[in-house]
C-alpha cells in the first residue's frame, strides 16, 4: 500500500536527521586503548594487569580524535588522582603524546600518550582512568584497574638468590621420555630419577599469552618474570598502537625489580642464540622479538638495570661489526647486524627508565664493547675452562644456536661430524655453562643473583619432531639443572624452579619399535612395548639411541613428516645459521618432510613444515628457600609474585 503523503515527504528528512546524528556518534574521539590492559571489575572476573610493591610500569592511551581536529591534553588519573598531564606534542621529561603510527594511515591525528616509569605501592586494587580533550573542547574517558600484590613482610627467611631452568617447550612428556631412556624402568619401577624428579614440590602452570591460549616463548618467559601477561612475539613489554619495535609501554622485569631493591646481579644461560625470545625475555623489552641487533646491544646498554653479569649461548652473527648494513650477500664475517633491526629509544622512555639511548650502529663491534665494559669473553670451551672466575663473562660459543647435545656429544666421542659442519668444534654443554655461571655470580655475591637458564633445543627439536634429538636435549637440560640443585643444597638461601614456558608438538610416549623397517605395524603397544634398555655412559648419554625396542614419540600438533623410527644421522637445517644455504650445511635435510629416506610419510594437522606449540598445562618443580608455594594450578604469571614474596619478604 502507498505511504500518506506526509510520511513520504517527511521520510528523506528524517533519514538524513538520523544519518546526520549518525555521523556525528561515529566522529566522536575515542580512546580505543588504556594501559595497562584491563579486565572489568566482576564476580567472575579477575584483575588482569597486577604489580609487586613499587614495580615500574608505563601508563599509555591511545586516542582517535574527529577529522579535522586534534588531541591537546591527555590526563591519567589513578585512584581519582592525576599521575601525569600531557599537554601539546611531543616530549616533556618522561611523559609524550605521539603520533599513534600504526593507526594514522586511517586516522590522521591519532595520537598515544604515555606516562614512562610510574609506580605503586599500595597494596589493592586501584582504578586507572584517563582524560583526554580535543582541539574543539570535547572530551573523552576511560577506566580501567590494576592490582599491586602485597608482600607478606618477614615471612620467614628470603631468598638471596633465584635459579629459574627453563626448559623451552619441555612439556610432561618430554620429561618423562628423558627418565626412560637415562635411567631405565624394569618390572614397571624406574631404576633412577632425573635431578628435577628429586624437587619436593610440584604444580601445573597455565601458559596462556596476552592475546591466545598458545603462546609463543616471548611471553611464555616474560609473563613468569613480569608478573604481567605479554602477546605474543613480544617480550617485556605491552602492546600499543605505534610502530617502533622498542618504544611499547614497558613493564618491569624480575632482573631489573631485585636490581633495582636488593643489587641483585643477572645471568643468562641458554643453548639458543642469545637474542631469542626466552634469553631475551629477562632483560629487554620489544614488541619484536626477531629484531636481534637491538635486542643484544640492549643487554650491555642496560646493563645497569639488570645487573647483567654472566651472558653465555649462541649468537656471535649479531655481535660482529657489519660495515655494509647488509647480510644479502652474506657479511663474510656471518655478522647479521643491521641498522633495521636495531634501536633508538624515545626520550620519554629514557628519562622514565633511565635506560640507554640506543643507537643505530651496525658496524658496532658488541664484543670488545663488553670486553670494555669488564667483561672477560670465551669463544668456546677451552676459553672458558680458561677463563677461571672473572667478574663478568660473555661467552659467545657459535653464530646463532648452538648444536645440540646429541651432536656435541657424538663429535667428543669422535663419531660424529656435525659440530664441525657448522665450524664450532669446541662447544660446552648446558651444564658445563651452568657450573661457570654459577661461580662468576655467587663470586663476591653480597646481593644475591637472578640465573635463567634455558635448555633451548627440547622446543627447537621438538618442532622438528627429531625425537631423540630433543630427548637428549632434556637429559642435558636436567644435568644442568642438579647443578642448580648442588648449588642451592651448599646455598639454602636459594630457591630453584623448573619448569617450561609451553609445551611443543604436543609429545607422547606411544610405545616401542620392533621391527627392521619403518612400517606401523612395527610399533608395538601397550605390554608389547615393555621396557626399552638404553646403556648410558660415563659422559652421562645414552651409548646408542637406536636400541631393540627403542621408545617412539608420537606427536598431536605435529606437520608431515617422514618416520624411521631410527636415529637421524644428520638435524634438519636451521636457517638461523648465516651460512645455512653454503656447503656442507646446504646438504642437511631442508625440514622433517624432506627426509623421504627410507621411511613413510606421517600427515600432519598443522599446515607448514614444523610441528607447533600447545596450550597444554606444563608442570613446574621447585627446590629450595619457599619451594613449598608451588604446588596446586596456578597462572604462569603467578610465579613472578611467589618469586617476589620469596625474595622480598621470605618464607617459611
Amino acid at each position: 500500500m502507498q505511504q500518506p503523503i506526509f510520511v513520504r515527504k517527511l521520510l528523506p528528512a528524517l533519514i538524513c536527521a538520523l544519518g546526520t546524528v549518525a555521523s556525528v556518534a561515529e566522529a566522536a574521539p575515542t580512546i580505543s586503548r588504556l594501559t595497562p590492559p584491563s579486565n572489568t571489575l566482576s564476580a567472575d572476573a579477575v584483575t588482569l594487569a597486577r604489580f609487586l610493591p613499587g614495580q615500574r610500569f608505563d601508563l599509555q592511551a591511545t586516542v582517535k580524535p574527529d577529522a579535522g581536529t586534534m588531541i591537546t591534553t591527555v590526563e591519567f588519573k589513578v585512584d581519582g588522582v592525576s599521575v601525569g598531564v600531557i599537554s601539546g606534542s611531543g616530549v616533556a621529561g618522561n611523559k609524550s603524546l605521539v603520533p599513534a603510527s600504526s593507526l594514522t594511515s586511517s586516522v590522521p591525528n591519532a595520537v598515544s600518550a604515555y606516562l614512562r616509569g610510574y609506580a605503586n605501592s599500595a597494596p589493592g586494587v586501584h582504578t586507572l582512568a584517563v582524560t583526554a580533550t580535543q582541539s574543539d573542547g570535547q572530551v573523552v574517558s576511560r577506566e580501567g584497574n590494576f592490582e599491586v600484590v602485597g608482600i607478606v613482610a618477614n615471612n620467614g627467611r628470603t631468598a638471596k638468590n633465584v635459579i629459574i631452568m627453563l626448559g623451552d617447550g619441555m612439556g610432561a612428556a618430554h620429561r618423562t621420555a628423558a627418565r626412560i631412556m637415562a635411567k631405565g624402568y624394569a618390572q614397571g619401577k624406574a631404576q633412577g630419577r632425573l635431578a628435577m624428579d628429586t624437587f619436593p614440590y610440584t604444580g601445573m602452570v597455565m601458559t596462556a599469552s596476552l592475546d591466545s591460549i598458545v603462546t609463543d616463548s616471548a611471553p611464555g618467559m616474560a609473563n613468569y618474570v613480569t608478573g604481567n601477561k605479554a602477546q605474543n612475539n613480544q617480550e617485556g613489554v605491552y602492546p600499543d598502537d605505534t610502530t617502533d619495535a622498542f618504544d611499547n609501554p614497558r613493564v618491569e622485569y624480575l632482573s631489573e625489580y631485585l636490581h633495582r631493591k636488593k643489587g641483585t646481579t643477572l645471568g643468562i644461560v641458554t643453548t639458543a642464540d642469545v637474542f631469542d625470545a626466552t634469553p631475551a625475555a629477562n632483560a629487554v623489552h620489544t614488541s619484536n622479538r626477531g629484531n636481534g641487533t637491538g635486542i643484544v646491544d640492549q643487554f650491555l646498554d642496560d646493563r645497569k638495570l639488570t645487573g647483567l653479569t654472566v651472558l653465555m649461548g649462541g649468537g656471535r652473527k649479531w655481535f660482529l661489526p657489519n660495515a655494509s648494513n647488509s647480510t644479502s650477500p652474506q657479511a663474510i664475517n656471518g655478522s647479521q647486524r643491521k641498522t633495521s633491526t636495531d634501536y633508538v629509544l624515545p626520550d620519554d622512555l629514557v628519562a622514565g627508565w633511565g635506560a640507554a639511548k640506543g643507537k643505530l650502529d651496525s658496524n658496532r663491534d658488541l664484543i670488545a664493547d663488553f670486553q670494555a665494559a669488564g667483561y672477560a669473553y670465551a669463544p668456546d670451551k677451552t676459553a672458558l675452562d680458561a677463563a677461571g672466575v672473572p667478574d663478568k663473562l660473555l661467552g659467545l660459543f657459535t653464530f646463532s644456536n648452538m648444536n645440540v647435545a646429541l651432536d656435541k656429544i657424538n663429535a667428543r666421542r669422535g663419531v660424529s661430524t656435525v659440530v664441525n659442519d657448522y665450524g664450532f668444534p669446541d662447544q660446552p654443554m648446558l651444564d658445563e655453562m651452568t657450573d661457570k655461571a654459577l661461580k662468576v655470580l655467587n663470586k663476591n655475591n653480597a646481593n644475591g643473583f637472578v640465573l635463567m637458564v634455558e635448555g633451548a633445543s627440547i622446543d627447537k627439536q621438538a618442532h622438528l619432531m627429531d625425537s631423540d634429538r630433543w630427548i637428549l636435549e632434556t637429559i642435558e637440560f636436567d644435568r644442568a639443572i642438579q647443578k642448580a640443585r648442588d648449588f642451592a643444597t651448599a646455598n639454602p638461601d636459594t630457591i630453584v624452579i623448573v619448569t617450561a614456558d609451553h609445551e611443543c608438538a604436543g609429545a607422547s610416549i606411544i610405545g616401542a619399535y620392533t621391527g627392521s623397517g619403518a612400517a606401523k605395524n612395527n610399533v608395538a603397544t601397550y605390554e608389547a612395548a615393555k621396557f626399552p634398555k638404553y646403556t648410558i655412559n660415563a659422559d652421562g648419554y645414552p651409548e646408542n639411541t637406536d636400541v631393540a625396542g627403542k621408545m617412539l614419540i608420537g606427536y598431536g600438533a605435529n606437520a608431515d613428516r617422514y618416520e624411521t623410527w631410527k636415529t637421524f644421522p644428520q638435524p634438519a637445517q636451521d636457517s638461523q645459521q648465516p651460512f645455512y644455504k653454503d656447503a656442507p650445511l646446504n646438504t642437511y635435510p631442508a625440514n622433517a618432510a624432506a627426509r623421504t629416506g627410507d621411511g613413510f610419510l606421517i600427515s600432519g594437522q598443522v599446515s607448514g613444515e614444523q610441528a607447533v606449540h600447545t596450550a597444554t598445562d606444563i608442570p613446574l618443580s621447585a627446590y629450595g628457600r619457599g619451594a613449598s608455594l608451588f604446588t596446586g594450578v596456578f597462572d604462569n604469571t603467578d610465579v613472578f609474585f611467589k618469586l617476589g614474596q620469596i625474595a622480598i619478604g621470605g618464607a617459611k
